[in-house]
């Protein structure tokens, strides 16, 4: 193997072998077991499948039909847990419909690929399953970005401040649309652009979300000043909505939730409601939210004492056990644990 080729299967490779090592982190290493993990975890494993079989049949054309098939096979599933992630970060996931549909999907290829291998029906996949494979993977791509809407509104209107899961949701993303991209304008012997963006997909996220992890990263928020002192009647109908928008959505179990967020839901300009909440209620905007959340979690830690803490903290819309645990405790003078017994 040449220099030059030496350096491109270097480059190539270590985008799919880092995705393979996070996938696996993801599934069985992460502190935090939740199933938007579970699904990040088999989105990185898919697209390492992918990537790998770009990576081998570039650089040895004679590779097994059998390992093709598998490799294309693996891209039903990128667009489906790429959608199924941000559903899950956004806690707007529907877990038994999206558990449902993996299982089809993973039926679905094994049929195909039983009734139509690739090895003796060549034009079929390359002609038609491949034509399939891009579009279902750009619609997911672009339903997952339609879930991000708030989000990019945010970003664009420069309302708020962009948290670290949206660093993440953002570049996950960026960096599955640029792989598909990479794919969809590639010619069928030219496609390791494939595992290049990957391999920049990957880095580039990871400056991304090391720069957010040291950095105050956030969308300057147009300064106003406070109005006037806010009209008792006007108050309570701030609150009002409030109770509505938590009561009947459960938007508190949203653990994306902003104040410009909330505003926008209850039709009240960002500037006014952190107003309500410094002014009339004496609370931060983060305390507030919390209140709702552990009043959740004690109704649930009642009714069953066995649940795991994790999964009690992601349903009431903590984005981890650790912030859930000291909120917890700073309300109730005690831990969840202690609460869940007594």
């Amino acid at each position: 193997m040449y220099l030059d080729n030496q350096i491109l299967f270097f480059f190539s490779a270590l985008g799919a072998f880092n995705s393979t090592i996070l996938s696996l982190y993801f599934f069985f290493f992460t502190k935090e077991k939740n199933i938007s993990n579970f699904f990040l975890g088999g989105l990185l494993a898919v697209l390492s499948i992918r990537i790998w079989k770009s990576i081998f049949f570039y650089f040895n054309p004679t590779i097994s039909k059998t390992y093709l098939q598998i490799g294309l096979s693996a891209c039903f599933l990128i667009g489906p847990f790429l959608f199924f992630y941000i559903k899950a970060k956004l806690n707007s996931l529907n877990v038994t419909l999206a558990k449902y549909s993996i299982l089809f999907l993973l039926l679905l290829i094994v049929f195909v690929g039983v009734l139509a291998p690739y090895q003796t029906h060549l034009v079929l996949w390359k002609k038609y399953i491949y034509f399939i494979i891009n579009l279902q993977w750009i619609v997911f791509v672009v339903l997952s970005a339609f879930s991000l809407k708030q989000l990019f509104e945010k970003i664009i209107t420069k309302s708020g401040k962009v948290n670290y899961d949206e660093v993440w949701m953002l570049s996950v993303l960026g960096g599955v649309f640029l792989i598909w991209l990479a794919y969809f304008t590639a010619t069928y012997t030219s496609y390791i652009s494939g595992a290049l963006s990957l391999s920049f997909a990957l880095y580039l996220s990871g400056m991304v979300v090391f720069y957010k992890r040291n950095q105050t990263f956030k969308v300057l928020p147009k300064k106003e000043k406070y109005v006037n002192k806010i009209e008792s009647e006007e108050v309570d109908h701030i609150l009002e909505k409030i109770q509505v928008a938590f009561h009947s959505k459960n938007m508190h179990k949203n653990p994306n939730l902003t104040l410009s967020i909330l505003a926008q839901e209850i039709k009240v300009r960002p500037q006014l409601l952190s107003q309500f909440l410094n002014d009339n209620l004496n609370k931060s905007y983060t305390q507030f939210i919390n209140e709702y959340r552990i009043e959740e979690a004690k109704k649930i830690l009642k009714q069953d004492s066995n649940l795991k803490m994790e999964v009690v903290a992601e349903y009431c819309g903590f984005n981890s056990s650790s912030t859930f645990y000291s909120a917890f405790k700073k309300a109730t003078g005690t831990t969840p644990v202690n609460y869940a017994k007594t």
